[in-house]
């Protein structure tokens, strides 16, 4: 199975995303065949710092679990409002 073909089921949830020139935490917008849309995540105050359009041969790594993914998803679920 392709790498691409697996992140698909990843889309909207938070990642960390290692690719050909850097590495950041944040959430797969969209996977397509030729690129990914990313949101970083600056870890600091929780808020996304920029999109970007990864080629998606470019990507080497994703990480979809571990203790600092968990901590960035109960950072952003805490600053949700109580419905």
């Amino acid at each position: 199975m392709k790498l691409i073909n697996r992140l698909k089921v990843f889309e909207h949830k938070y990642v960390f995303l290692r690719w050909a020139t850097g590495a950041e935490y944040g959430k797969v917008v969209y996977v397509g065949d030729d690129y990914i849309e990313f949101n970083i995540l600056d870890v600091d105050n929780m808020e996304y710092r920029e999109t970007v359009m990864i080629n998606s041969q470019l990507i080497l790594e994703v990480i979809f679990g571990g203790s600092d993914i968990s901590r960035i998803v109960a950072e952003i679920s805490s600053m949700l409002p109580d419905s």
